[in-house]
């Protein structure tokens, strides 16, 4: 059996990050230039869940100067590996590279439609603030969560790398 492991992504994953991105989503779609400026970005974070040398599925954390508020701007997992607790992992992760980048908030948007990871981030303890009606280009509504993080600690996004 092969081992999970969660790693800061790299210039050599993007494409793969794109096609996961492409199977995921039909519409509001990262391209391979936002995948390659997060990559570079220090006011980002952009993680991938390998096994192996397969990328089973990413997140992006979005940070803004003199927030106390992370932003989970995008979370994926392939669809061939769905079921397995993957999501909540890389959330758990992302949860961690938050609180390490000193903040004390995560916030997302999540489509409405979107009942298992709605259900994930309920389990998790991410609270309902808002909807947001026509949010993405399909039409389709938003839900807003958001969930405080405890005990943070000081440290530049970059730094996310256990």
């Amino acid at each position: 059996m092969r081992t999970r492991s969660i790693r800061a992504a790299t210039l050599s994953d993007v494409d793969r990050l794109l096609a996961l991105e492409t199977d995921s989503f039909a519409s509001d779609r990262l391209t391979l230039r936002s995948f390659r400026h997060f990559v570079r970005s220090p006011t980002a974070v952009l993680r991938v869940m390998r096994e192996g040398a397969d990328i089973l599925g990413y997140y992006l954390l979005l940070f803004r100067a003199r927030s106390e508020v992370a932003r989970l701007y995008s979370i994926a997992v392939d669809g061939r590996h769905r079921g397995r607790g993957l999501a909540a992992a890389l959330l758990a992760d992302a949860e961690r590279a938050a609180r390490r980048a000193g903040r004390m908030r995560l916030g997302l948007e999540v489509r409405e439609d979107n009942a298992p990871a709605i259900r994930l981030y309920e389990r998790r303890g991410y609270v309902f603030t808002g909807r947001i009606a026509d949010y993405y280009a399909d039409g389709a509504g938003a839900r807003r969560y958001e969930k405080r993080l405890d005990r943070p600690a000081r440290g530049r996004p970059r730094e996310a790398d256990d």
